[in-house]
């Protein structure tokens, strides 16, 4: 099936389209939405900017949307950047990273139903300590770009998503429970470098900005550098 990823530029949504192209999947391109407000229900808002850079590794057409991140009218926006993937790029459906909102699938459910297009959520009700096992097993690399929760300070901002920054995960999920993969919103990712990227992401430069009890990584300046590995040999032929 030809699909169109919703896209955050984060480690679900990444890895979600590394597992619809193990499933044989076709990449049609990226669908972005840029909120304006930092609060959206349904989308990522920290470096989103930077999803173009993502774009080019893959090797894909990107399309974007900017919304004002209002609850329920924001849809709109995500409605009209998945009919012009069917229209303009020939998706059959979508492949997205959620993996236990229920706001965020049913409502991607119901979009894809008025538009006839299938959606594809290979993340869906999985067991978030393993998913983060798997990320780090399969080579991801992200940078913790949003923190919003007990027991996640300045120090994770700009970390890598490591081994034993999982473990350290997986302890606040015990001691606070925080969900694992950040799916309530207690942390943001953004991705660097994955299997099917064409070359790598560098941060150039960048600030942080804590308020109170949260804060952000902001991405100033970023530029792109050669693979360390083939993205054809992890199976980008078919793009």
């Amino acid at each position: 099936m030809r699909l169109a990823a919703a896209y955050s530029g984060g480690k679900d949504s990444t890895y979600a389209l590394m597992k619809a192209l193990e499933q044989g999947h076709e990449l049609a391109c990226l669908v972005t939405v840029f909120p304006e407000n930092p609060w959206s229900y349904m989308f990522h808002s920290a470096n989103v900017r930077w999803v173009e850079l993502q774009a080019r590794c893959l090797g894909l057409p990107l399309i974007r949307r900017t919304s004002s991140g209002e609850k329920e009218r924001e849809l709109e926006d995500l409605r009209a950047a998945l009919l012009e993937a069917k229209l303009r790029y020939g998706a059959e459906g979508v492949v997205a990273g959620a993996i236990a909102s229920l706001y965020q699938r049913r409502r991607l459910e119901a979009l894809c139903e008025g538009l006839g297009l299938r959606l594809l959520a290979p993340l869906w009700g999985r067991d978030q300590e393993r998913l983060l096992d798997e990320y780090i097993a399969s080579g991801l690399e992200a940078i913790f770009t949003s923190v919003s929760a007990l027991g996640l300070g300045r120090r994770w901002l700009g970390r890598r998503l490591d081994r034993e920054a999982a473990e350290e995960l997986k302890a606040l999920h015990g001691k606070y429970g925080l969900n694992p993969t950040g799916e309530g919103g207690e942390y943001e990712t953004f991705v660097l470098w994955a299997p099917p990227f064409g070359a790598r992401i560098q941060v150039l430069k960048a600030r942080v900005e804590w308020r109170g009890d949260g804060g952000l990584y902001v991405i100033e300046e970023a530029g792109l550098a050669a693979a360390s590995r083939s993205a054809e040999a992890y199976g980008r032929g078919l793009l």
